[in-house]
């Protein structure tokens, strides 16, 4: 057994697939025609990290309601986390790409981390190893 999507809600597809995709370096696993369940047309985003694991759904928020929950799917708090074999480089590479880092690098007990904004203002953990 194993989580295979979650969902994110975001306010437009492509500006989210440029963020996932450019910034933090995800592939672009799926981009297919779809529809609500009340028929309207959308759009099946799935981003994943490279080499798969558990991958992002981008949810086209509808109505105020999802309106409402982009960027506080968590209600403030870190609700995402991101593990990288190389803390640094990833660090880097994320903030020339435009990344908003809202606290800086430290270490901790269990490795390095930094708090980002994604694209639709999310809070996420940038996991490392210990130096």
């Amino acid at each position: 057994m194993r989580i295979d999507l979650v969902t994110i809600i975001v306010e437009d597809y492509d500006a989210a697939i440029a963020f996932f995709v450019g910034a933090l370096g995800f592939e672009l696993a799926e981009d297919s025609p779809s529809r609500t369940n009340d028929g309207r047309p959308k759009r099946w985003v799935v981003v994943r990290p490279p080499g798969g694991g558990t991958g992002i759904l981008l949810a086209r928020a509808v109505g105020g309601l999802q309106a409402a929950a982009v960027g506080d799917q968590a209600a403030g708090r870190v609700g995402f986390f991101l593990r990288v074999d190389d803390f640094e480089a990833a660090h880097h590479r994320m903030a020339d790409a435009g990344v908003e880092f809202v606290k800086a690098p430290r270490t901790e007990p269990y490795g390095r981390v930094a708090v980002f904004l994604d694209i639709a203002g999310n809070r996420w953990d940038l996991l490392g190893p210990p130096p």
